[in-house]
């Protein structure tokens, strides 16, 4: 009974931070705004304190670091964007180390080891990511690609092959770390959710903001996910937006393809989308933000299909 009361107070507020307009709330949400309201500006007090102690103590890693996060919770992509570059460089030849929390009982590390399997992708779970990663970089050894000699770079993938190297770590990735400060990184990418955005523009937990969206300001690169269920015009304008608070910004847009199913008993057994075509299919989501999901599940138009979120 306590779950189930936790369960629809958390879908009740989900929905006051994606509401843009709360003066249209009905009146028991109306009513939790002044106590939601209240526990942002704590929030927002304790982020300031935990930003400055952390950036007075910044770690720098001997070789690059890329960070993939995003300013709000769930569904932004961040985690397929951190396979989609461990990959990238695993298969040039430079071993990833993927950081992570771990947080959430770990699924998603779990399911970006098995997607990575049979790379030369690492993986280290922790919250004090500088220990965990200072810990694998002195276990496996590094090969910094900064000074690397562009014939050697050119070589990297034969001697992934063929010799020990393919062992040393050659690039850090940290998954959902924009708030990490205390972690050096070359490359901040930030993801936002083309669909929901930034909900209500409000901090958590009256709005879905993990910091004040100023904080575009750090990114490098911007990736707008699930562009392809929007249209054109919205698109133009989270690009004004975005590059009203950092005009040189580069962006990118990315969408998500169901490309197969695999069996719950046995994750290799790949199985195409057409074998449901005449199925019974019950889709469950626990992300963050579910919209996204629904969305694709609808446009595949599958006759018998129930969804739960």
């Amino acid at each position: 009974m306590k779950v189930e009361s936790m369960e629809k107070l958390r879908k009740v507020v989900n929905e006051i931070a994606y509401k843009k307009n709360l003066s249209k709330l009905s009146p028991l949400r109306f009513s939790l705004l002044p106590f939601l309201s209240v526990s942002s500006s704590f929030y927002k007090l304790a982020l300031s304190i935990r930003r400055r102690f952390f950036l007075s103590q910044v770690h720098r890693l001997p070789l690059p670091v890329i960070s993939v996060g995003n300013l709000t919770w769930g569904g932004n992509g961040k985690t397929p964007m951190v396979e989609f570059i461990a990959a990238f460089f695993a298969r040039s030849g430079i071993s990833p180390l993927v950081l992570s929390r771990g947080y959430g009982g770990g699924d998603e590390v779990n399911m970006l080891q098995r997607h990575l399997l049979g790379t030369s992708t690492k993986f280290g779970v922790g919250a004090k990511r500088a220990v965990v990663a200072s810990h694998l970089i002195q276990k496996y050894g590094y090969i910094d690609i900064r000074k690397t000699s562009l014939y050697e770079k050119q070589n990297l993938n034969w001697k992934a092959h063929n010799s020990l190297d393919s062992e040393k770590i050659g690039i850090v990735v940290l998954d959902d770390a924009m708030q990490h400060w205390s972690l050096w990184r070359d490359l901040d990418i930030v993801m936002v959710n083309g669909l929901t955005l930034w909900g209500n523009g409000r901090l958590l937990p009256l709005g879905p903001l993990r910091e004040p969206l100023t904080a575009l300001r750090r990114a490098n690169v911007v990736v707008i996910h699930h562009s392809d269920l929007v249209s054109d015009r919205v698109l133009e304008d989270i690009e004004s937006m975005v590059q009203g608070i950092k005009k040189s910004v580069p962006i990118f847009f990315t969408k998500m393809d169901p490309t197969y199913l695999f069996e719950v008993g046995n994750i290799n057994a790949k199985i195409l989308l057409t074998a449901l075509h005449e199925a019974t299919i019950l889709c469950v989501s626990a992300i963050g933000s579910p919209e996204p999901f629904v969305k694709r599940v609808q446009e595949c138009r599958w006759e018998h299909c129930m969804l739960i979120e």
